[in-house]
C-alpha cells in the first residue's frame, strides 16, 4: 500500500505512506519537524532551509542522498530524533509513538479509522477480511518462533556512535519493554552493567560491559566555587550495545 497518509497535530506535519511491512516517513517534514534546519537570507527575506548535509551524514546511504521527496525509514527517523537533541524532537517522536505509528498499525492493514470505514461500506470488504487474516498468520508465526527483533539493528549496527541510559530506555520502549530512564539505570546495576558500589566509580560501565563492547563512558571534569575538582562519569551505550539491550529484554519478556 503506496498511498500517501497525512498526519497533523497542530504543531507537527507528517507525510507517510507504508510499502510492503516498512513504515516510510517524508525526510523532509521529519527535519523540520526535530528542529534540523537553517536560517537563511536571500534577497532581504529570511528561509528556512533543510541542513541536507547534516542529515546525510548521520544517516550515510549506500547509494544515494537523502534530499527533498525522500522518504526514510522509522529507525533512521529516531536516529536523527537522538541527535538532533531537543526539546522539540523529544515532543516529536513522543506524538509519533504514541499516536501515528498505533494509528497506522490499529487495523492491521496500515489504515486510519476513515479509511477502514470506507473500505467496510464499499465493496472492498473480502479484500480487508482477507489481509486481516494475513495479519493474524503472520502475528501466530512470530508468536510461535519468538524471535527478538531490534528496532536499530539495521541503522546502528555498524554505528560508532553512542546513546545516553536515558535514549536507550526510550528504544526499549519503543520495542514494547515498559520501562523508564530510573529502572533502567537500577537493573542495569542489579544485572552487573553498571557499578552498584557508592562511591566515585558508581553509575560507570563495569569492566565485564566494556569488555563486552555494549557501554562506555565520558568523564567530566568539574570545577567547585570552593576550588574543589570533582570528576564525573557518564555511561554510554554504543550502536552494539543497543541491539544488545533490545534483545535481552525482548528475550526475557519472551521467556
Amino acid at each position: 500500500m503506496n498511498e500517501l497518509q497525512n498526519f497533523t497535530n497542530g504543531i507537527f506535519n507528517l507525510d507517510i505512506k507504508v510499502e510492503g511491512e516498512e513504515v516510510l516517513f517524508s525526510a523532509e517534514q521529519v527535519a523540520k519537524s526535530l528542529g534540523l534546519t537553517q536560517k537563511q537570507n536571500k534577497s532581504g527575506k529570511i528561509y528556512e532551509s533543510i541542513r541536507w548535509e547534516t542529515i546525510n551524514k548521520y544517516l550515510p546511504q549506500l547509494s544515494g542522498e537523502i534530499e527533498k521527496g525522500s522518504f526514510i525509514s522509522e529507525p533512521m527517523v529516531y536516529k536523527l530524533a537522538f541527535k538532533a537533541n531537543n526539546a522539540v524532537s523529544e515532543k516529536f517522536t513522543d506524538w509519533l509513538a504514541a499516536e501515528v505509528l498505533p494509528t497506522i498499525r490499529k487495523h492491521g492493514a496500515y489504515m486510519t479509522d476513515a479509511k477502514a470505514q470506507d473500505v467496510i461500506s464499499g465493496n472492498g470488504l473480502a479484500d480487508l477480511l482477507l489481509q486481516a487474516g494475513n495479519q493474524i498468520k503472520q502475528l501466530e508465526l512470530e508468536k510461535s518462533q519468538m524471535k527478538p527483533k531490534a528496532l536499530f539493528a539495521d541503522s546502528v549496527s555498524a554505528s560508532e556512535n553512542t546513546i545516553l541510559i536515558r535514549d536507550l530506555a526510550k528504544i526499549l520502549k519503543q520495542n514494547g519493554i515498559d520501562i523508564g530512564e530510573k529502572r533502567l539505570f537500577t537493573w542495569l546495576r542489579d544485572n552487573g552493567y553498571l557499578v552498584k558500589k557508592i562511591g566515585s566509580d558508581y553509575n560507570s560501565p563495569t569492566q565485564r560491559s566494556m569488555n563486552l563492547g555494549i557501554l562506555e563512558f565520558t568523564e567530566n571534569t568539574h570545577v567547585h566555587n570552593s576550588g574543589k575538582i570533582t570528576v564525573t562519569k557518564t555511561p554510554k551505550v554504543t550502536g552494539k550495545g543497543q541491539i544488545y539491550f533490545v534483545n535481552k529484554f525482548l528475550q526475557d519478556l519472551a521467556s
